[in-house]
């Protein structure tokens, strides 16, 4: 019991350092990908082919003045930074990167934990940290910055009401809502006769996919959802206020966020781990590559919504269509029981 406590610390440690590191060279891979696409260089000055960019804009950071404004509620404008960053990486204690290996003999599991409600546990962690930006721009002071947000916490409702509908499909054909026992059951190939199809939710579950994907841009405040800053609009909305490193905490989480939905996105209905020629955790990381990819693409490509059209896409499109997923998924589970 002993050892599998440890080895549970060890991987959360390898876990969250594999994070942040990603994190950090998350603002390196965007502005690269985005200067491609726009047909700019990109950073190319700090290290070779400016690698070094990331721990250079940290020093800067840490060397700008802390502001707090005078009308502010201080205590909680300190803190509220810190409840976005500190939540964002703890989603991560329930994606599996692989099976259960062996270690000097001792049975390692490379998941920090297994439980059986894990995707509610993401679901609840993301919906905590969006606290953070709904206190940071309730305690600047700033007019602009309460406006940013209370769209924020309309925005957050909205989208985490479809993203949760999108994912029960899922749990009706996997039977379960840990995220384990849902790659396990992706792993298992179906059989039409000699051929061997993925078991992989994507292909039963397309509409929840695309539900899905959408419905988490929204969550993480990602171009084109990205209305709680809305610059043109709102001067930056909620971290109007905001400076130095506090300042990058919003943005730092936002990065893990776009991470943590990437893995899920990759778990849920890719398959995680499985792959083509042989199972392993590089799947999942490629995966979940492409996927960070995709925001990027979206950032560069798409203009920001109005406020009406982002929560009409919410309320009148894809709840709906969750809905309707989740009534053609228990109907065609009914009839292949032999229920109906």
């Amino acid at each position: 019991m002993l050892s599998a406590y440890v080895s549970s610390y060890i991987l959360a440690v390898i876990v969250l350092i594999i994070l942040l590191t990603m994190m950090a060279y998350m603002t390196y891979f965007e502005r690269k990908v985005l200067a491609v696409m726009q047909d700019r260089i990109g950073p190319n000055r700090t290290g070779p082919f400016g690698l070094l960019q990331p721990l250079a804009d940290g020093v800067k950071l840490l060397q700008k003045e802390d502001i707090v404004p005078q009308a502010a509620d201080k205590r909680m404008f300190l803190i509220a930074p810190l409840v976005s960053f500190v939540l964002a990486p703890v989603a991560a204690a329930v994606i599996p990167f692989g099976n259960t290996i062996h270690v000097f003999g001792y049975p390692v599991h490379l998941y920090v934990a297994d439980i059986n409600v894990a995707v509610l546990y993401v679901l609840a962690i993301g919906s905590m940290g969006v606290y953070g930006i709904i206190l940071g721009g309730y305690a600047s002071g700033n007019r602009y910055s309460l406006l940013g947000g209370l769209r924020s916490a309309a925005q957050v409702v909205s989208y985490e009401i479809t993203l949760g509908l999108s994912l029960v499909g899922v749990f009706i054909l996997s039977g379960s809502l840990s995220l384990v026992q849902i790659l396990h059951q992706q792993q298992q190939a179906l059989s039409f006769g000699a051929l061997q199809v993925p078991n992989w939710y994507i292909l039963s579950q397309p509409l929840a996919f695309v539900i899905f994907l959408i419905a988490a841009v929204a969550e993480t405040n990602r171009a084109p959802f990205d209305l709680p800053e809305a610059e043109t609009e709102l001067i930056a909305g909620f971290h109007t206020e905001y400076s130095g490193f506090r300042f990058s905490f919003y943005f730092l989480a936002e990065y893990i966020n776009m991470i943590i939905v990437s893995l899920m996105a990759s778990t849920l209905f890719l398959g995680g781990i499985d792959g083509p020629i042989a199972s392993g955790v590089w799947w999942l990381l490629i995966k979940a590559g492409v996927f960070l990819l995709f925001y990027v693409w979206l950032r560069a490509t798409l203009p920001r919504f109005r406020y009406d059209q982002l929560m009409g896409l919410a309320w009148k499109v894809l709840l709906p269509l969750a809905v309707v997923n989740i009534a053609l998924t228990g109907l065609i589970r009914l009839w292949g029981l032999g229920l109906l």
